[in-house]
C-alpha cells in the first residue's frame, strides 16, 4: 500500500530568497500539516519580463542554505533543468506523472499572484492538479479575492486538515485562503539595498547574506540603475 505524503510547493525566482519566503513556507507547513514543502526556484519565470539577476545555480544554492536545519523544508531543482519558462501547470503535471496525488499536493502562492490566476497557462484545469493555498499579501483582501473570482468561488474552503477522499467533495482539490503574519519583504528591495551598499542581514537568513557577500552577487549596480 502506497502512503502519499502531503507536499507543499512554493515556486519563485528567489533572487534572492529571503525571510519572507521561509516564513510563508513554514506557516503553510504548520497550518496544513504538510510532511514537507518544496521551495522550487524557476530557471525562467514565465510572468516576468526581466531575467533573474543571479544565475540559477546561485539561486538554488541560496535556497538550500535558507532551508538548512528547518525540518520539512526542501530545496528542489525541479524547474532548473528546463531552459523554457516554468509554468505552474507543467510543474504540477510532472509531480502527478511521478505518482503524486492532486489531493495531497498544495501549491502555495500569494494573493497578489492568485488575483491573476485567469491569465495563467492551463487555467482553469490547473486548479484540478493540486490544492491552491493563497497566502495573504499587503493590499489584497482574501475575502475580496473570492468575490473578484466568481468563476472559482465555489472552490474556496476554510480548512484543509482531515480531508477525507471518501467524503463528498473530499477527493476534489480546493482553494484555501490563509491569513499569515509573515515579513513583508521583496527580493527587489534586497537587490536595491545591495546596489546601494546597505546591509541586508535583517531581510535574509545569515547564511544567505554570507553567500551573497562571498560570491559578490548583485554588485555592482547595473548601469543606469536608479537607487532612489
Amino acid at each position: 500500500m502506497t502512503i502519499h505524503q502531503r507536499t507543499g510547493l512554493l515556486g519563485g525566482t528567489f533572487d534572492p530568497v529571503h525571510r519572507g519566503h521561509v516564513a510563508v513556507a513554514e506557516a503553510v507547513q504548520q497550518a496544513f500539516d504538510l510532511d514537507h514543502v518544496l521551495l522550487v526556484p524557476a530557471r525562467v519565470p514565465p510572468h516576468r519580463r526581466a531575467a533573474p539577476v543571479a544565475p540559477p545555480a546561485d539561486r538554488f544554492a541560496m535556497v538550500t542554505l535558507a532551508v538548512d536545519a528547518r525540518p520539512g523544508l526542501v530545496a528542489s531543482d525541479l524547474e532548473l533543468a528546463d531552459p523554457s519558462p516554468a509554468y505552474t501547470t507543467e510543474t504540477l503535471q510532472r509531480m502527478l506523472d511521478a505518482g503524486e496525488l492532486a489531493t495531497q499536493l498544495f501549491f502555495i502562492t500569494g494573493a497578489d499572484a492568485f488575483a491573476e490566476i485567469a491569465t495563467w497557462r492551463g487555467y482553469p484545469a490547473l486548479l484540478d492538479q493540486a490544492h491552491f493555498v493563497v497566502v495573504s499579501r499587503p493590499g489584497h483582501d482574501l475575502q475580496a479575492l473570492r468575490r473578484a473570482l466568481p468563476d472559482v468561488a465555489n472552490r474556496f474552503r476554510e480548512a484543509a486538515l482531515g480531508i477525507d477522499p471518501h467524503a463528498p467533495d473530499g477527493g476534489r482539490t480546493a482553494i484555501f485562503p490563509l491569513e499569515a503574519d509573515t515579513p513583508d519583504v521583496a527580493s527587489s528591495a534586497i537587490r536595491h539595498r545591495l546596489w546601494a551598499g546597505d546591509d541586508i542581514d535583517d531581510l535574509v537568513p545569515e547564511s544567505v547574506a554570507r553567500y551573497i557577500r562571498e560570491h559578490h552577487l548583485y554588485t555592482p549596480a547595473p548601469p543606469g540603475r536608479q537607487l532612489a
